[in-house]
């Protein structure tokens, strides 16, 4: 390469093994900006050169977007199955978590940590559909998974009904397996009283606030969710959850597990 590029200072550095290595991408930008302009320029140690930039913000991105899903994991809660499937004599066999009821919660939790979810659908052979959900972060990774599906006819759908009822199944499944979310029964859900009327973070919160048996168990789930939470709860729900919190952690220091 000219001239030029060598005498530039860059945030960069060469392991024993040779491989440059950089964490600051905006230096190398402005060193690639400046090569390109040099008429001078070794068009093979460019492309590299813009090859080790690539590579580096897609680091960068990928770990902004690691750090995000970890930071909101712990916020999204388990979700009420109020969808039933039934056999032929009308009786409900089992029960799941409807699309729906998935989207309301986790939309506004997605946004606050900067993620996007979106879908692509397709066909593949066998008349099947294919799904595929898109887990997208603001600093720019993302992550997908693909499901095949057959054309839901159950129900005496029609053709069109089929396809949709395919497409919400791996909506629903696509989502559960980017972002790990569980779901229970709506009957089987333990919590504290009040909480019917509360949003699903909140009452997921009060089901792990619940469970924590010693003040050491409390503290450490404070350490780890509370910050997340008082930014995503409205004041009033917040207030339940802290108020929990403050009744449990008295009940386990006096050896007592009041859960109200």
């Amino acid at each position: 390469m000219g001239g030029a590029v060598s005498a530039q200072p860059l945030a960069v550095q060469t392991e024993p093994s040779g491989q440059v290595v950089t964490t600051d991408a905006g230096s190398l930008m402005a060193v690639i900006s400046r090569a390109a302009a040099d008429p001078n320029t070794d068009v093979d140690k460019l492309e590299r050169l813009m090859a080790l930039y690539e590579r580096l913000t897609a680091g960068h991105a990928k770990a902004a977007f690691t750090a995000a899903l970890a930071a909101m994991q712990p916020l999204l809660p388990a979700i009420d199955e109020k969808g039933g499937i039934k056999n032929n004599s009308g009786v409900v066999q089992s029960t799941y978590a409807k699309w729906e009821d998935i989207n309301d919660v986790i939309k506004p939790i997605l946004a606050d940590h900067g993620f996007a979810l979106s879908f692509r659908t397709g066909l593949a052979g066998d008349g099947k559909i294919t799904v595929t959900g898109v887990l997208s972060h603001r600093d720019g990774h993302q992550e997908e998974t693909t499901m095949t599906l057959p054309h839901d006819s159950s129900g005496n759908k029609n053709a069109v009904q089929a396809v949709g009822s395919s497409t919400s199944y791996g909506k629903r499944y696509t989502t559960i397996a980017l972002l790990n979310i569980t779901s229970r029964a709506a009957a089987d859900r333990d919590d504290d009283g009040r909480a019917g009327g509360l949003g699903g973070a909140a009452q997921h919160a009060i089901t792990e606030i619940n469970t924590c048996e010693t003040p050491d168990e409390l503290r450490a789930w404070r350490a780890k969710t509370y910050d997340g939470l008082a930014k995503v709860l409205p004041s009033n729900e917040l207030r339940e959850v802290v108020e929990l919190y403050n009744r449990r952690l008295k009940a386990t220091k006096s050896g007592g597990q009041s859960h109200g």
